[in-house]
């Protein structure tokens, strides 16, 4: 059966199908393991997500009614077990979709190879979080220079070198220098990241976040949930223009966060502490807004209610 005579819907499911010219022509070289999925590792430090989203579904229901099209990439263990390399997805969907076993193209690659295919055939995924693509950046990155390439993880988001960083990110759609600010995300505490991630931090602010030391990063985030505000990127760029100068404390921090951007509507503010006694101190800033809201509807209605009565 060939790609042309299944649905587009599952045509449209990248890591079913064959990604590569170069992939095809290996898979007609090397045998292919019909492979238990218990004996199957992901890879260490594998940094996309794999979740049970609706993409997942989809791949699920294809693969209960086609099968796995296209193998997984996989590599021997010294212990005999296989260390999955592409295909992570299809080993969740594969589960999912009450196999045992799943087929695996196995290969001979060095930690710098199985690396570079990792993050190459991940980052074909139409949905990638800026977290994922950042530690991808920086791991293929790595690899690279491990087998000799040109390449400089931290100096700056915008590269002074040409090669390396631009091959990658011309791989991708991305410039050698959005390679690089994606990079220095990797230098954010994880909260402040998973805000990235979420939306709540735009790109640009973050890059420049990333510059400052993780007890700022750490500070900037408290501030964050105690004003319910984010950085801009004026903003972003004032934090690390005084930390740079030795100058940025938890004071300046709030200071810069709770001054009206330009295109901001005046906001009413209210510090945390004065109502912390009514939330959990995990609660979310979200729970935290609605619970007021419908806290403020249910008072004015009582009003109402009490108005007419009279």
């Amino acid at each position: 059966m060939t790609t042309k005579n299944l649905p587009e819907k599952l045509a449209a499911t990248s890591e079913l199908l064959i990604n590569t010219q170069e992939e095809h022509d290996n898979m007609q070289r090397e045998k292919i393991y019909d492979t238990p999925l218990d004996q199957i590792d992901p890879f260490p430090e594998h940094p996309f997500q794999v979740r049970d989203d609706e993409e997942m579904l989809s791949i699920v229901e294809s693969i209960k009614q086609y099968g796995v099209l296209s193998p997984a990439i996989a590599r021997k263990k010294e212990d005999g077990r296989f260390e999955l390399i592409s295909g992570h997805r299809r080993k969740r969907a594969s589960e999912l979709a009450g196999l045992t076993e799943m087929p695996l193209l196995v290969r001979q690659l060095s930690n710098e190879e199985a690396a570079i295919i990792m993050c190459d055939s991940n980052l074909q995924r139409e949905r990638i979080l800026p977290s994922e693509k950042a530690h991808a950046y920086k791991m293929k990155l790595e690899a690279l220079k491990k087998q000799g390439a040109r390449s400089d993880l931290t100096s700056s988001p915008v590269a002074t070198k040409s090669g390396t960083a631009g091959e990658i990110g011309e791989k991708a759609g991305d410039s050698k220098d959005t390679v690089y600010r994606f990079i220095r995300l990797t230098e954010l505490i994880p909260p402040l990241l998973q805000l990235v991630d979420e939306g709540k931090i735009a790109f640009r602010p973050a890059v420049e976040i990333s510059y400052l030391p993780k007890k700022n990063q750490r500070e900037l985030l408290a501030a964050m949930e105690r004003e319910v505000c984010s950085p801009s990127h004026a903003q972003a760029l004032k934090m690390k223009a005084f930390a740079q100068e030795g100058n940025l404390t938890s004071e300046v921090i709030t200071s810069i966060m709770m001054e009206q951007k330009g295109n901001q509507k005046e906001q009413v503010r209210i510090p945390r502490e004065s109502i912390s006694k009514f939330f959990k101190s995990d609660d979310s800033i979200e729970t935290i807004s609605e619970t007021i809201i419908k806290a403020l509807e249910l008072y004015r209605k009582r009003e109402r209610s009490r108005d007419q009565a009279r």
